[in-house]
């Protein structure tokens, strides 16, 4: 549909003015919620990702194109909720106890929100603790972890002892990065996945939610 493919092509451009009025008016031509979401700010933002992924892009477009897409949620939200329409999933994400560094995180905060997924963002200095309650009182499929400092990433491994000691591990999925962090380490710790770049990790967290 024309209507949605404007949506898609505004989105890429980051003009949250023009991606609002497109979403309002597909929305008042009656075009069902979720097409709107999957064929419009989804499509758009999966043409982001591949690009960032690619270096084609940078963080400000990024940026850009994530208040575009704010935008199009802000008028869709109400009736995604009216309609149950269901999410990609839904991700606990944060940076790990004793921890400040959180720009890679919102980052990738931003992007698993543009590929449908309902994030919970704990923010950063967050207790090993709090990452497994929220992710179990909300019935997430996936945590997923940051840090910048080596000092703080055994607390990414508390996390994963956390879960075992509570039998969630194999229903709670894991994933870790950061600059610090590595494949080897994710292995180490027993998480289930770990992503070098924003792009990477929602590769790996759409892995994760459909297992």
């Amino acid at each position: 549909m024309e209507l949605l493919n404007l949506i898609a092509t505004g989105l890429q451009e980051g003009d949250d003015a023009r991606v609002g009025e497109l979403t309002r008016q597909a929305v008042a031509e009656k075009v069902p919620a979720r097409q709107i979401l999957d064929e419009g700010l989804i499509a758009g933002m999966n043409v982001i990702g591949r690009l960032f992924r690619d270096h084609e892009i940078f963080l400000p477009d990024v940026l850009l194109a994530a208040r575009a897409m704010y935008a199009g949620l802000d008028v869709l939200k109400p009736l995604l909720v009216s309609e149950n329409v269901p999410t990609a999933g839904k991700v606990v994400i944060g940076t790990i106890q004793g921890d400040l560094h959180d720009i890679g995180k919102n980052l990738v905060g931003i992007m698993l929100r543009g590929a449908g997924f309902d994030v919970i963002d704990l923010g950063n200095d967050v207790a090993p603790e709090k990452f497994v309650e929220t992710a179990t009182r909300e019935n997430a499929q996936v945590i997923g972890m940051s840090a910048l400092l080596t000092t703080t990433m055994t607390g990414m491994q508390r996390v994963v002892e956390l879960l075992d000691a509570k039998g969630q591990r194999g229903r709670i999925k894991t994933i870790i990065g950061g600059a610090p962090v590595t494949a080897e380490y994710a292995r180490e710790i027993g998480a289930d996945a770990f992503g070098f770049d924003a792009a990477s990790a929602v590769e790996r967290v759409k892995e994760l939610a459909a297992r």
